[in-house]
């Protein structure tokens, strides 16, 4: 789930929507917000029963402890995300830190907008992730499909985020394979 607000021109999925969504599964509901004051978030997404709470790491470097810190408390996973022109270093104390992010988000287009190309240049931010922290969950989001999967999973994501190539395909589920099995193939060889 994606909620855009400042940091991205527009609006998707909201509090109300997990809200709703919660109601009928006991999936995990992974919310990225793209938003300028996450700590505004956090209580209205714990309360509606969000699982993870991803923030961008270009707009927390004043309160980024305090921010994980919210996010555990309310019961929710703490994840950091950064954009393709923010350097990875950006996001090293906050997977170190005494209370750390437990997944970091690299974005593979510029937020904001869906059906975008893939930036093959990113994979090189999951390698320098996937070699620093092994154990790390690594999530990448934006033009993953059947055409560019493997690079993300070689690389070393292990947890993808797929609309347009999934919603967009007249299979759906065909694509959800496809892009399950290179992922678990690539952690095989690991």
């Amino acid at each position: 789930m994606h909620q855009y607000r400042h940091f991205v021109p527009n609006l998707t999925i909201g509090a109300p929507v997990i809200q709703s969504l919660r109601k009928h599964t006991k999936a995990y509901l992974d919310c990225h917000l793209m938003v300028t004051n996450p700590l505004d978030y956090i209580e209205p997404f714990s309360k509606a029963g969000a699982s993870g709470f991803t923030f961008h790491v270009e707009v927390t470097k004043e309160n980024w402890q305090e921010i994980i810190k919210k996010i555990k408390e309310k019961g929710m996973r703490p994840g950091v995300a950064l954009r393709p022109g923010t350097p990875i270093e950006e996001v090293y104390a906050l997977v170190e830190a005494e209370v750390p992010v437990e997944m970091v988000l690299v974005m593979t287009v510029e937020p904001g907008f869906g059906g975008q190309k893939f930036m093959h240049e990113m994979m090189d931010k999951v390698r320098a992730l996937r070699e620093k922290y092994p154990s790390l969950d690594i999530e990448v989001d934006g033009g993953l499909g059947p055409s560019t999967i493997d690079a993300a999973a070689s690389a070393g994501a292990n947890c993808i985020v797929a609309g347009s190539s999934i919603f967009g395909d007249p299979n759906p589920q065909e694509v959800i394979s496809v892009l399950r099995k290179s992922v678990q193939a690539s952690q095989c060889k690991t």
